[in-house]
């Protein structure tokens, strides 16, 4: 089976995982967390060199201050739950606002970065779109001077994404990485995430034709 080297996860579906168990809302994102370590095992077993989770954006901070709270106390419990699973640790998103939380930004430089037999973990946290390419201009025409001016610019491209929660679109994850991506979308929320989705994923991705425009 051809393994990507690179996954994409968009946890979606708490809120309304969190709403069908009778739960407040803002309840599902803890319920998030199983998951999020679930994934990046079958990532290591399976030989997944990087993974990215999107934790959070800077729209999804219009909503409700008990929703904005509890998704930006999964994301420090996130990676408090996995910095000691032999991982390269990068948190990626806009520090210089308030909703980041203070205590990831020890994380915004890559921990381990020499250890090659380390899973590169990025967690994307008050990240934008927008900001994220803020840094280029009109001289950045190359890929290579594209990649390097972006603000996610330590992040690689990505093969494959696995979207929960039963919506097929991106939501604004790292444009420049995932311009060749796969997209596979589930209808099962992200709490309820398991082996057979993952495996599920890899099947999909095996039989896709991968040509990157050529």
């Amino acid at each position: 089976m051809r393994i990507p080297k690179h996954i994409a996860i968009i946890p979606d579906g708490n809120r309304r995982w969190a709403k069908n168990k009778g739960f407040d809302k803002h309840e599902g994102y803890t319920y998030g967390l199983e998951p999020a370590v679930c994934s990046l095992n079958l990532c290591k077993k399976y030989g997944v060199k990087e993974v990215t989770y999107y934790g959070f954006t800077t729209d999804n901070c219009k909503r409700p201050k008990a929703q904005v709270e509890a998704f930006a106390t999964a994301c420090v419990d996130a990676v408090k739950l996995i910095e000691d699973k032999e991982v390269s640790l990068l948190v990626v998103g806009n520090t210089k606002s308030a909703l980041f939380p203070e205590e990831l930004l020890p994380y915004t430089t890559r921990t381990n970065p020499n250890e090659e037999n380390f899973t590169r973990v990025n967690i994307l946290v008050n990240y934008g779109w927008e900001w994220d390419l803020s840094g280029l201009n009109q001289d950045a025409t190359s890929r290579k001077t594209i990649q390097g001016a972006i603000k996610s610019h330590d992040v690689s491209r990505i093969d494959l994404i696995i979207r929960l929660g039963g919506r097929c679109r991106l939501s604004g994850l790292l444009p420049i990485q995932s311009v060749y991506s796969d997209i596979f979308c589930l209808d099962d929320m992200w709490p309820d995430f398991c082996d057979e989705h993952f495996e599920k994923a890899l099947q999909w991705y095996n039989t896709q034709d991968i040509t990157l425009g050529g």
